[in-house]
């Protein structure tokens, strides 16, 4: 989906997320928009970013996006590779780690998320990856982003099923706009150009808190984007 400013609703997302990092900030990434958000941050105002996998590299400077957490230049570029139960015991859990990216199936006013079943435990419509390193991430960061596109089966009244909590989550960056927590719950505090309140209402499976202070984001600009497009995934034409 294409923009009027001539940028696609995953590239908002992208920027918006990136531009919450901080140069020096330890950052968890995940594989997809995630990686994106943070290559990106790392190649426009915050070159000092650390980027750390699933799989044990710590300070990863990959030149193409990667396909995997097991992608072999992930190892190569990092500054450290350490094992799967070191990076959770030491890393993780001692606190050692900024910003962790979440996404899931699922999201509720609080923040939970779910990346385990659709529909109940026992017979579900749909079974979903899992967890895998998720509720340790979502607990063991100081702060918590999140990026997952806004419609009413993901943004639900009720989960599913409750994978991680959402005690750390700090921001909800979604293709309409972003939710941040307020005494707890999440509130609309801006819309992407173009994005009205009504949309992400009914985009909403919950009464959504509006902020009184809402703003719009700035769209991206010619230098993100450019920093964006040079960024390419492994295999992509």
């Amino acid at each position: 989906m294409s923009r009027d400013g001539g940028y696609t609703a995953d590239e908002m997302m992208a920027v918006e997320a990136a531009r919450r990092l901080r140069d020096g900030a330890v950052c968890f990434v995940g594989i997809g928009l995630p990686s994106l958000a943070a290559n990106l941050a790392r190649r426009t105002h915050a070159p000092g970013c650390v980027l750390v996998y699933e799989s044990g590299t710590i300070g990863a400077k990959p030149s193409m996006l990667p396909l995997s957490i097991g992608d072999g230049e992930l190892a190569e570029t990092a500054d450290a590779v350490v094992s799967v139960p070191e990076m959770f015991a030491y890393w993780l859990q001692g606190g050692r780690i900024d910003v962790g990216f979440l996404g899931a199936a699922q999201i509720d006013r609080h923040g939970n998320l779910n990346s385990t079943v659709i529909g109940p435990y026992e017979a579900p419509a749909v079974r979903l990856p899992g967890g895998g390193g998720a509720p340790e991430i979502a607990l063991g960061v100081r702060d918590v982003f999140v990026m997952l596109r806004h419609s009413p089966r993901a943004f639900v009244s009720r989960l599913d099923f409750t994978t991680s909590l959402g005690d750390n989550v700090r921001v909800v960056v979604t293709d309409l706009g972003l939710l941040e927590p307020v005494d707890g719950e999440l509130t609309l505090v801006a819309v992407h150009p173009g994005v009205s309140v009504e949309q992400v209402r009914a985009a909403t499976g919950w009464d959504l808190r509006i902020a009184c202070d809402l703003r719009e984001t700035e769209p991206p600009t010619q230098a993100e984007l450019e920093a964006l497009r040079a960024l390419r995934t492994k295999g992509a034409r």
